[in-house]
């Protein structure tokens, strides 16, 4: 699908089928609402899918893997090397959240979209080897932005065909914060100082270097506000973009899509304004320890679950997350009614 013909096919969710859901645990033999967000994500998933039984036994975690020039402002703790590799670390299996994914029965898929050199990471759908220092101009162009949307897009189309049925998203790029600091800024307006945070644990020092890049990239580039693609293309980043592009895709498909931290939410924000209605197929795993993610999630609308202070990512968040919503799908699916107890059912309350 192109990114025109994924933002005609996403849908509302179905209300009907969320209304059956909400019954359903209204009859489930435990004191209402009892469950909280757990209810709500069922309930929610019940409306992406259409079906009234919750199955999210087969998972994939999407982790799109790019490289950024505006490490050559000294805005990050490791060299650009760190990207590959750590990309082929997850097809060898040695990252974090690869030992995270052997315990909860989550597949990874990493997808080269712009490493600045080749690696072992399938790279079909691969844009650029990096964009370009974004301080000096534009981080990318506009048409490069779209196609690795558009990467994002197929790789969660060749996941539907492969039967999964929930996505969560991932990423590798050194530098990759500074981008996404860049882009929350001007999309949310808020002064670049409140968007950005430490990354990869920068010093003080190296702080004032990232907030001095963004500000001068952003005095460069006068990325449009108004104009989601534009700011994309100016100040963001490729893994970026493709995240933008499984968020878009899992909601045109029918499939939801976890976001995993910092990140993952920059670019849920891009996909929610390119198409508002995306957002109703995106689940918040938790909140980063980056400042600005409480921001963005406001912004998305969106509750998290878990507070953990995390702020690894590569997806490990929203691994964190599955088993937590897996219990939910658990007790939707499995568990006893009132009637079935002989229990008079618990009546809403005004």
């Amino acid at each position: 699908m192109t990114l025109e013909e994924t933002i005609q096919g996403i849908k509302p969710l179905n209300e009907k089928m969320m209304e059956t859901a909400r019954i359903r645990w209204n009859t489930i033999a435990h004191p209402l609402h009892s469950l909280g967000k757990l209810e709500d994500l069922v309930t929610q998933i019940v409306g992406i899918t259409g079906n009234p039984t919750v199955d999210i036994s087969k998972k994939a975690l999407v982790a799109m893997c790019a490289d950024n020039g505006v490490v050559e402002e000294g805005v990050t703790q490791t060299g650009q090397e760190i990207t590959a590799l750590v990309a082929n670390g997850f097809l060898e299996g040695t990252t974090t959240v690869c030992a995270m994914c052997r315990k909860c029965g989550v597949d990874i898929y990493p997808v080269d979209v712009g490493i600045a050199v080749d690696t072992n990471v399938r790279r079909d759908l691969k844009v650029a080897y990096g964009t370009k220092n974004m301080t000096k101009g534009p981080a990318m162009t506009r048409e490069e932005a779209i196609r690795a949307i558009g990467s994002g897009i197929r790789t969660a189309e060749e996941l539907k065909e492969k039967g999964y049925k929930l996505l969560a998203t991932g990423e590798m790029g050194i530098g990759n914060t500074t981008t996404s600091s860049a882009v929350a800024a001007v999309l949310l307006d808020q002064p670049v100082e409140v968007m950005t945070g430490r990354g990869a644990g920068l010093s003080s020092e190296g702080l004032v270097r990232k907030i001095n890049a963004i500000k001068k990239a952003i005095q460069v580039n006068r990325p449009d506000p108004q104009d989601v693609l534009d700011v994309l293309s100016k100040v963001g980043g490729l893994d970026i973009a493709g995240l933008a592009g499984v968020f878009l895709g899992g909601a045109a498909l029918g499939i939801p899509v976890v976001m995993d931290g910092f990140i993952s939410c920059v670019a849920a924000l891009t996909a929610k304004l390119l198409c508002p209605g995306a957002a109703d197929y995106m689940i918040a795993s938790h909140v980063s320890k980056e400042p600005a993610s409480k921001l963005i999630l406001e912004a998305l609308g969106k509750s998290p679950v878990l507070h953990a202070d995390m702020c690894l990512g590569e997806g490990t968040g929203a691994i964190a997350f599955l088993p937590v919503l897996e219990l939910g799908a658990e007790l939707y699916n499995t568990m006893g009614t009132f009637e079935d107890i002989h229990m008079e059912q618990y009546e809403e309350l005004t």
